[in-house]
Order: C-alpha cells, then structure tokens, then sequence
C-alpha cells in the first residue's frame, strides 16, 4: 500500500519538525511550505491525500489559499489550523468545505487522530465491514443448512443487503465475488422454501402463511385506515428492498419509518398478476371468475393492468371499508408533475392509492437500450440510477408536500427483479409466453431440475388457458432461452435485469410504513 501524501502549509513550520517527525515515524509522507502560494503551486503540480493549512499566513491567508486549492482539486481534504477562535473564520472555513478545524497549539495526537478520521477512516471502515461481513457470511451459509420460517429468511435478506450496501459503499472490490456465490446459494436454498411451500401459503385462511400479493390488502393496508389522518399508498411498480435502502435517507428526510417489513408476491413475478392480485385482494384465478370479462390471460392481446381500479373498489366493498378514496397512476412525467400540484386536494380522502411505474420502465430501458445498459452495468449503478431518478423525481416532490402535514404513507411494490446469467433452454410452440423468467402454454419441453413446474395451474391460483396448459418458472440467476439462435439470445439478456421467476430479489419485496414528524 503506497504512502499516503500530506501537504502542510504553516509559516512556522520550524517549529513543527517534532511534529513532522511523529508523522513520518507513522508511516506518512509530508511535505512542508511556509506559505499560502507555495501550498497553492505545490498542489497544483503533485498530487496529495490531505492539506493541513495554518489560516494565518503571509501573502495569501489561508482562507484564500483554501478557496484557490477547492478550485485547483475540489475534492481534496483540507484542515484549517488557527490560533484564533472568532466565529467568523470558522464559518468561512466550514462555507468552504473543510474536514476538520484545529486550534492552536495542536499536539502531534490531535494531528494523528484528524488524519485517520479523514484519510484512514475509508480503509478502517473497509476493513471493519470486510471483517464482519466475512463472520456473517459464515453464519448466513449454516442458517441456510437450518429449516427456515418466514421470518428467518426475511432477517437473512435484510443481512444480506445490509452488507451489499455497505461493502458498495467502502468501494471494497475484493468482497463482489465472495457475495455473488452466496447470492447465488441463498437463491438455491429459497428456491427450494418454495417448491415445497407456495401452493399451501396461498391458503386465504392460512393464518402461518407470510402476508403475500392476494393477502396484503386485508392484513396490512385496510387495518390502517379509519384514523383521523389521510393514508397515502405509494405502489412502486418493481422496486427491490436494496432500491428501497438507497432512497431510504431521502424518504426518512421527511418522514419517520414505522416499520420495515418484508412481504411475499405471487407468481409469476409480474405487474399483470401480482399488481392485479394486491388491489383485487384475490389469487389471479379468483380474479377472472369474479371478472370474467376485466381478466386478460397471457395470450391475448390488449394491457394486462387496465382494471386495477375496479379491483381495487371491489375489494374495499367486499371488506366493508368505508373510506372516501382516490386511485392514481403515474406513467409519464406531466402526470407526475399534476400529481404533486394534486396533492393538497388528496387530503380531503380517507385513502390515496399513488401507482408508480418508472422503475419498472428502467428495468425494461436497462435490457433494451445500450446507453442504459452502460449507465447500470452492474446491480451498483442500478442502484445509484434509481437513487438519482427519485431524487430528482415528482414522487419525491409529492412526498414533501405531504410531510407537510399529517398523514401516514405506505410505500410498497408488487414484485422485484434479478440479474440473470444463466440461460437455460425451453421448447414451446408459438403462442408461449415471451417473459424469460417464466412461460406457460401447451407442450412446453424443458429439463425438470432446472424449473419448477406447477402442472395444475387452478392448485396455485393461476388461470388455465387450455387443459394441457401448464407454468414452468426460472430459479436463482437462471432464464428461458430458445434452441433456434441459442448463443446470440443467450449472449444478448446475459446480465440483463428480469422478473417473473423464484428468487429472493423478485418475491421477497417492500413494505414500508410511515408518518409525519
């Protein structure tokens, strides 16, 4: 690891030769100057890791020499030092983005503890979660060798991204391979919950299964209403719980969060059946005998989410809420736009339902358009590209306007989404769905280890399109290729982000409550 460099500016650096000598017994590499203009050209032609800057210098004081080192290396790491303590030079050197602020006489440990507070505390931290992260994925890899609740499995997601966050954060490259095979563990473990449990979990009267899409109306959201504030459910069409943890900071800006939970969709993991199941607060085959005519199966033609309204109506009749509601959703920027200026009117209902579809649209965008294949190359930059959509977004703009008086604010999705990078080959004939992480259709020919297949689609709450109609879905990391131009298909959704198949990105998904401060 190569020295780290510190430029330090004082016109009595004489008399600091004990501390230079501390420093470099230290293992760090400092130059000196007894000068504002010296320290202003010494940056501009080498580079360093940290400036200290005595503030009162000849020539240049050291708040211009600051002001002139941000405009040469605007990221570089600057500690004031001062022997006077007026308020004002402290405010014009915080105004100018320093690190630390040092009064005179400082002693080699004050200087020692300010460096590793800035330089060291990057690594130190790198280290630490390295460090952790190593012990818990440990523990993550015998808790998956246990038999596993619900509950179990949302404390190891919640781990999981915990630490994928913060590794991104440390910018530790050496850990991505170590995470990516337990991700790719995990998903072979939850693969396996499942086959064995999903066709009894979706039991309405099951009291032990976990709240899932056809459930969540009734057991989460409708308990919430009948208070004296509004209730706004913002539905984030594909948003993952790391998307979540990323905009997290901004939402928590604003409001203070209640709960964090974790529900189970459905399948497929799609906006047709999982968002119709959570307004309809029914299985997908429910839904088409109770609507015959507002369902629409794979193969025919025409939107698949044209009636969540009605759905949603119907629900709310059918539970015997009485609450005076509104139902929005947000495609296009304007209608976001109008939204935010609609919000002061949204106060007058009982309960809000705000449908949002952009993350779902940058997933699609991210497998479809190169640029965008660029600016999310890896689950790092999806991330950081969901982050600055919604910083920048109306939705953000609309929740300030209602922190700004009493509500209470759900935030939640219908599915999530996984990087794939297996290709796995399916045979069907051409009226097959065209989803990569789940088809269904007649004389469907695939290998049975690599999917899993529900035979009986009307046993899972799925409709049946034709009597040898059956549904096979992807697991883990994998998607359905077709034998005919294997390699280039193959080669071309390698990387991409799906959803409709088993994995915990996809099925295990937000579901967040919160409240004005």
């Amino acid at each position: 690891m190569s020295k780290i460099k510190i430029l330090w500016a004082d016109d009595e650096i004489e008399l600091l030769k004990p501390h230079i000598l501390f420093l470099e017994s230290k293992g760090y590499d400092v130059t000196t100057v007894n000068n504002g203009i010296d320290a202003v050209e010494f940056v501009q032609k080498d580079q360093y890791d940290l400036v200290f800057l005595d503030e009162n210098m000849p020539g240049i004081s050291g708040l211009d020499a600051l002001n002139q080192i941000k405009e040469i290396r605007e990221n570089l790491p600057i500690v004031m030092i001062t022997k006077s303590e007026e308020e004002h030079i402290m405010e014009d050197a915080i105004g100018s983005k320093i690190e630390d602020y040092l009064i005179k006489p400082v002693n080699p440990s004050q200087i020692l503890l300010s460096i590793k507070k800035i330089v060291d505390n990057k690594r130190l931290v790198t280290e630490k979660v390295t460090s952790k992260y190593q012990q818990e994925f440990r523990n993550i890899m015998m808790a998956l060798m246990d038999h596993l609740d619900f509950d179990k499995w949302k404390a190891i997601y919640k781990k999981m991204v915990y630490y994928e966050l913060e590794i991104q954060k440390s910018n530790e490259t050496g850990m991505e391979e170590v995470m990516e095979t337990q991700k790719n563990e995990t998903n072979r473990e939850f693969a396996k919950y499942i086959e064995k449990n999903y066709v009894k979990f979706l039991d309405y009267d099951n009291a032990e299964a976990p709240i899932m899409s056809h459930t969540l109306m009734h057991r989460s959201i409708v308990p919430e209403l009948g208070g004296e504030e509004p209730v706004f459910l913002f539905l984030i069409d594909n948003l993952r719980f790391d998307q979540w943890k990323f905009i997290q900071p901004l939402v928590s800006s604003l409001f203070s969060v209640d709960d964090e939970d974790l529900y189970l969709s459905i399948l497929p993991t799609t906006t047709q059946y999982c968002r119709n199941s959570l307004f309809a607060g029914l299985l997908p085959s429910d839904i088409e005998k109770r609507f015959p005519n507002k369902w629409s199966n794979d193969e025919e033609e025409g939107g698949k989410n044209l009636h969540e309204e009605d759905f949603l109506r119907d629900t709310l009749k059918r539970l015997r809420v009485d609450a005076k509601t509104s139902y929005t959703k947000i495609i296009h920027l304007n209608q976001g736009k109008d939204l935010v200026e609609d919000i002061p009117n949204l106060f007058d209902n009982d309960f809000n339902v705000i449908v949002y579809n952009f993350v779902d649209t940058l997933s699609h965008a991210r497998t479809d358009n190169k640029v965008m294949r660029e600016l999310a190359e890896d689950e790092a930059a999806y991330r950081s590209l969901t982050l600055s959509w919604f910083e920048h977004s109306p939705l953000y703009d609309a929740l300030k306007r209602i922190a700004e008086k009493k509500a209470k604010v759900i935030i939640t999705t219908d599915h999530g989404s996984v990087k794939v990078t297996n290709p796995v080959k399916v045979i069907g004939d051409r009226k097959t769905t065209t989803n990569l992480r789940y088809k269904t259709g007649r004389n469907l020919d695939f290998k049975s280890k690599e999917v899993f297949l529900i035979e009986e689609p009307h046993k899972a709450g799925l409709p049946v399109q034709h009597l040898s109609s059956n549904f096979i879905f992807c697991k883990n990391a994998d998607f359905f290729v077709y034998p005919n131009n294997l390699n280039h298909y193959a080669k071309y959704y390698k990387n991409t982000i799906q959803h409709g198949g088993i994995s915990i990105e996809e099925m295990m998904i937000p579901f967040i409550k919160l409240s004005s401060k």
